[in-house]
């Protein structure tokens, strides 16, 4: 279920300093309940069809492209790009800003596969800031779960993580597979970049796209989206989010009060429901939804409702 599709009434580039400007848009109801999107990615930047998660007769939708993604620049797709200035902090530094200028009290916070993680710092961070959070594909980008996506998961696509990791063959037998192949899709010589980015989005391809009916998606990227989505997600997978592992789950208690849906597909093999479920343990009030024969987003479902039945909620 989702809501006919809209455009912007208004959207813009907000300067968020260190040389960073960041794509936002809003649409549905200039007067409606203030909700902002946290993409996944990290680096594949806002979708139209996010638009079309809330009913805009009730919703004021904020959507933003995260640092160095989607429309914000610079892009993470150029030959040489400064990333060091996008960490988790920064980005929740990102969505602080935002909410400022576009003079909003609280909003709802729905956050997406990373963006649940990077939807978690930011209502950990700033609770007052927050009506509500939903999170979906629910990750928290804890150690754990890198080396389960990178290294553990060659358990289930043995042959594909033998190609993965042919490039990267100084850390096939222990290491951080994530910052070994950071390095490759730094360099500035598209020879050595491309294939490294094409190889990563393969390997996504093959942990996210498992459930019947599920198709490739990342490795069709246009090349500089591909490159893009690549460098972010090593980066942030080889420093765990920049964040003390952990700490999510640590900070949950401050969101006592604070409603929130975790909602994971049984079959994510790519987020496994266990991260949900610690959450939801974690969190004093959340609701866990898992939905059975579903694998990474759950298909959407029970996403429209959720928002719905946030809709009348002040």
């Amino acid at each position: 279920m989702s809501y006919p599709s809209i455009e912007p009434y208004e959207s813009g580039l907000l300067d968020v300093g260190d040389g960073h400007h960041l794509y936002w848009e809003v649409c549905g109801n200039p007067a409606g309940k203030p909700a902002v999107v946290v993409h996944g990615g990290p680096g594949s930047g806002c979708s139209e069809g996010m638009r079309r998660w809330f009913d805009p007769a009730a919703y004021r939708i904020v959507l933003v492209d995260q640092r160095n993604a989607g429309r914000s620049l610079p892009h993470a797709g150029e030959p040489v790009v400064d990333l060091s200035a996008n960490t988790t902090a920064h980005l929740v530094a990102d969505l602080e800003r935002l909410r400022l200028h576009l003079d909003v009290d609280r909003w709802l916070v729905l956050g997406v596969s990373w963006g649940s993680t990077l939807a978690l710092a930011y209502a950990e961070t700033h609770p007052q800031a927050v009506s509500e959070v939903v999170l979906l594909a629910v990750t928290t980008t804890s150690r754990t779960e890198v080396e389960w996506i990178t290294r553990d998961m060659g358990r289930v696509f043995p042959e594909e993580w033998e190609r993965f990791v042919s490039l990267v063959p100084e850390v096939a037998d222990g290491g951080n597979i994530p910052a070994a192949y950071a390095r490759l899709l730094a360099d500035p010589d598209p020879a050595v970049h491309e294939p490294a980015a094409l190889a990563w989005c393969r390997w996504e391809d093959t942990h996210v796209a498992t459930v019947p009916g599920s198709e490739p998606r990342m490795q069709r990227y246009e090349p500089r989206k591909r490159l893009a989505v690549a460098r972010l997600v090593t980066r942030y997978w080889a420093n765990a989010a920049f964040l003390p592992d952990g700490a999510l789950l640590a900070g949950a208690a401050r969101l006592a009060g604070i409603p929130g849906v975790l909602i994971t597909g049984r079959l994510d093999i790519s987020g496994p429901a266990d991260t949900a479920y610690h959450l939801h343990r974690a969190w004093p009030g959340s609701e866990l939804h898992v939905v059975e024969d579903t694998g990474h987003g759950a298909g959407g479902i029970g996403l429209v409702e959720t928002t719905d039945r946030f809709a009348t909620r002040r």
